[in-house]
């Protein structure tokens, strides 16, 4: 009997653009509300995340996750090119509130690291 526990594989819905730079390697940081259903969320976990309506996936590795109250903090802390390589800081704070309104950046904002893997869930 083992004390590892068990490794946790979330499965995330990302847009075509950002799966690309996730599945290529460049993106190496996720942004994401803080949802309850991420909550827990942590170093280990594994994200399975597909392209909605395709058979498109790649798997990742959580390597940390950070909190943040906004996504501009997130930012300056993260440093955009992390996050997003192919735009500008402003560029992304634009795109990531069309996604996610006032009301739930309200909620607080993640930066999850991630690497990917090639080991199967």
């Amino acid at each position: 009997m083992s004390d590892t526990p068990a490794t946790t594989l979330h499965e995330l819905n990302l847009y075509q653009r950002y799966f690309d730079l996730v599945a290529s390697g460049q993106k190496t940081i996720e942004v994401r509300v803080k949802y309850p259903k991420l909550e827990g969320m942590e170093a280990g976990d594994l994200i399975r995340f597909r392209v909605k309506g395709t058979d498109q996936t790649c798997l990742v590795r959580v390597l940390r996750v950070a909190e943040y109250t906004s996504f501009t903090d997130l930012l300056d802390s993260e440093g955009p090119a992390r996050v997003n390589p192919a735009s500008t800081r402003e560029e992304q704070l634009t795109n990531i509130r069309a996604i996610y309104g006032p009301e739930k950046e309200a909620l607080g904002a993640l930066a999850i690291q991630i690497q990917l893997t090639t080991q199967d869930a």
